[in-house]
Parts: structure tokens; sequence; C-alpha cells
């Protein structure tokens, strides 16, 4: 026979676990949905900031004819970082598959990248590294960069741009 007090522990822990930012399916942590980083013919990141809960799968989606890498670094060391470190292919044309990049960070904190293919670190006055457009290749002025917050805090995670709850964007290269 079924422990009468049962439902009502999973009941107090789902809502624990609730208050606490985290997701419950009666005992079973409910799968985070992924948030999409792309990558477009202008070089850059098209959600270059986004927010993320621990443990949710950032995904990045080259819809670019060249390929692309994804390089964490620390901005105050200029040191990048074995584990966040991913290449993706460029796609050839609509109709060939997308080829995406995906990671998960299991601690809050700032996650920062950038392209070494379209940009380099530099140390710029004050100490702090960041990425610079390089002066050889193609693109628009910018360096190819952006932040990943990964944060339990209900107000960043929703101000993620709508377009990062899509694979694939429609009407844009390779879609």
């Amino acid at each position: 026979m079924p422990h009468p007090q049962r439902p009502a522990l999973a009941l107090a822990g789902c809502l624990a676990a609730l208050a606490l930012g985290s997701a419950c399916a009666w005992g079973k942590p409910a799968a985070l949905p992924p948030v999409y980083v792309h990558m477009n013919g202008a070089n850059e990141f098209l959600e270059n900031v986004v927010a993320v809960r621990p443990g949710q799968p950032v995904v990045f989606v080259d819809e670019d004819t060249g390929p692309h890498t994804i390089v964490g670094y620390d901005p105050a060391t200029g040191k990048t970082s074995s584990r966040f470190d991913g290449a993706v292919q460029g796609t050839p044309g609509p109709g060939h598959p997308v080829h995406t990049y995906t990671i998960r960070f299991t601690h809050p904190g700032l996650k920062y990248y950038y392209c070494s293919i379209h940009a380099e670190l530099a140390k710029e006055s004050g100490g702090v590294v960041q990425p610079k457009k390089r002066p050889t290749v193609h693109g628009f002025g910018d360096p190819m960069d952006g932040l990943i917050i990964v944060t339990t805090d209900p107000h960043l995670l929703a101000d993620n741009p709508a377009t990062s709850r899509q694979r694939i964007l429609p009407h844009y290269f390779g879609g």
C-alpha cells in the first residue's frame, strides 16, 4: 500500500525546488529547453548576450557559409578555456545541414566568448582583455564576441531575445 504522505512530500519538494529557481517534475528534473545563439554572414553572434539557468544547453547555430569558433576566455587574464572551445562548419546553402555546437554550464557566473577566426584578444588600458576584430578578415568592424550569463534570476532569464528560442531562423540563410 502506498505511503499516504509521499505525494505531499513530493509536492513540497517541487514547491521548494521552484522557489529556488529549479525545475521539478515529481522527483525528476524537467529538461530545460536550449537557448540558441545564431552566427550569420556579417560575422556576428546575433544573440550576443543571453541568460541561461545552470545546466541549460546553449546551442550555437552556424547559419553562415563560413566556419566559426566559439572560444571562452577570462577578461581579467586573457586565458582561453580548454572546456568552452568549439568549432562549427559553415552551411553551403539552403537545404544543407546546419552545424551546431552545444555547451552547458553548471555554476552561475559570466561566460565570455569570441570567434578566434574573426577576432583576437587584446589587452586594453587598465589590463582588461577584450576581443578585437582581426584586421585581415571581412565583416562589419565589430569583433565577433558575446556573453552568457548563467543565473537563476527570472528577470535576466526573461530578457533573452525572441530568436534565442528558435533553432533555425526562418528566411535566414540555411533556414
